[in-house]
């Protein structure tokens, strides 16, 4: 995120102040452990992760604009440090991190930010949001909330769109094929927009969506929000 979409954080920490969250950012965070822990690695996985359960020891919650973050923290931590010195401390860490818009929803109570943004967009699931998370109802309960948005739900809304991380670049042509499928179902709808929770997902449909030249545009939730 810090990387790639650094505005889209400082959207999502606009919003949750608005919301009346202090918000603290530890500058020196890193990686949460992810993408070594898919490719096999799990010794440095598993110090990867280590720095991340200090980086964020003391805090009330732990908020991500990413399931796919939150997702491998809450399931595949307790793998990495089973019977270990600090599985409490996995097992707690657990319990407080959430997905930006449902620690919006489930933990805030807000559905209604204020937020405006004129057009038709249709949602898209991320398989980490979705099966990992257990996210469904929350973002399109805030997105139902913004002002001059018309949402439309897509054929085959919870189809994967092909990116999977390292799959993408493994499989290239069937995560092409993926992300064709999940623009066209897109486009079908009208949507001048497709909103996900996960920059990884947008980031290859978007890619997709120059490479062929469609007008529809992808934006982050909390980007949507931050329309105010």
């Amino acid at each position: 995120m810090d990387q790639l979409y650094p505005q889209t954080a400082f959207n999502m920490v606009k919003v949750l102040e608005k919301a009346g969250v202090e918000v603290t950012y530890n500058a020196e965070q890193t990686c949460c452990g992810q993408p070594a822990f898919n490719a096999g690695y799990r010794d440095e996985a598993r110090e990867v992760c280590s720095k991340f359960l200090k980086d964020f020891d003391g805090a009330d919650y732990v908020v991500a604009p990413s399931a796919s973050c939150v997702g491998f923290v809450r399931n595949y931590y307790s793998t990495l440090f089973d019977n270990s010195s600090v599985h409490n401390e996995v097992r707690d860490l657990g319990k407080r991190i959430f997905e930006f818009s449902a620690f919006l929803v489930n933990v805030l109570g807000v559905t209604d930010v204020g937020a405006s943004l004129y057009g038709k967009a249709t949602y898209h699931d991320s398989c980490a949001g979705l099966r990992e998370c257990r996210i469904k109802e929350e973002p399109r309960k805030l997105l139902a909330k913004v002002k001059g948005l018309d949402v439309v739900e897509m054929n085959d809304v919870e189809t994967c769109c092909g990116f999977g991380g390292s799959f993408a670049v493994k499989f290239e042509t069937i995560s092409t094929a993926m992300a064709d499928q999940k623009v066209n179902n897109a486009l079908q709808t009208g949507a001048d927009f497709i909103i996900s929770t996960d920059l990884s997902c947008l980031m290859h449909l978007d890619g997709y969506i120059r490479y062929k030249g469609h007008s529809i545009r992808t934006m982050h939730i909390a980007d949507v929000l931050a329309n105010f």
